[in-house]
């Protein structure tokens, strides 16, 4: 579970909810007719630009802002490292079964006991990698376009209410609940777009560079140990995929 993504989305909007109980009633904050003008518009007006398919699964893509496991670089270099050792010495089919803890990897391992050919094997592999990059980036943009409507959705709501104040002014029963249809959407719209989706929609471009990096320290280590490169010298190589900070450390790690 990401506590960053659970904290920040609860408690931004906690506090929203806070400032409008200590404004008066939360009950007035409520409006069934800006609800349906903001959510409904922004969700259908964003539905219209992808497949309907696309658009549904942007929700289960959301999933991995709030519970992702991402791998650590240097426990992965570790693995890799240990696999490369194992088959210089009893070669590629020594790895076969072997018990690895990422899914990619495992493939990537599989392909090599195969024996395919080095060129396959990176094909097989960046053509998995380029897939979940682009499942990411619909998912992302999805959201960020969510972000972009939702506002304007408001904008279009607030058009509604002050006309239909502005059709009612001989009628003072009718300016109030135009007035707030008028100023909740506006509300609404603010809060969909910057404490929901927008922060979703960068999480989620902070997920695929994630995955990204993994997958390519990944398919640089199999082909390495495809190669027989020695394993020291493979380590050395995926360790220019950590931060500065993280390689020395990583360095004292693996020849304790």
């Amino acid at each position: 579970m990401d506590l960053a993504t659970l904290v920040g989305l609860v408690g931004a909007l906690a506090l929203i909810a806070v400032s409008m109980v200590m404004s008066g009633q939360l009950g007035m904050f409520v409006n069934a007719p800006s609800i349906v003008i903001v959510v409904g518009g922004t969700c259908f007006a964003v539905m219209a630009k992808y497949g309907l398919g696309q658009f549904l699964g942007a929700a289960k893509i959301a999933g991995k802002s709030f519970k992702y496991k991402v791998d650590d670089p240097v426990d992965l270099i570790t693995e890799v490292v240990g696999l490369a050792d194992e088959a210089r010495k009893g070669g590629l089919l020594s790895l076969e079964g072997k018990e690895v803890g990422n899914d990619f990897l495992k493939r990537g391992i599989q392909l090599l006991v195969d024996g395919h050919d080095p060129d396959v094997v990176k094909a097989v592999l960046s053509k998995d990698k380029l897939k979940a990059q682009e499942r990411h980036q619909i998912g992302s943009k999805i959201f960020g376009d969510l972000a972009e409507t939702a506002p304007a959705m408001g904008m279009i709501g607030t058009l509604i209410g002050l006309v239909a104040m502005l059709a009612n002014m001989d009628d003072p029963k009718a300016i109030g609940p135009a007035m707030a249809v008028a100023l909740l959407t506006t509300l609404y719209g603010a809060v969909i777009a910057n404490a929901i989706c927008a922060p979703i929609s960068d999480k989620l471009k902070l997920r695929a560079n994630e995955e990204a990096l993994v997958k390519s320290l990944v398919i640089d280590a199999l082909l390495a140990i495809q190669n027989g490169q020695n394993p020291r010298v493979i380590d050395t190589m995926l360790r220019n995929y950590l931060p500065e900070k993280k390689r020395d450390a990583g360095e004292e790690q693996a020849a304790g």
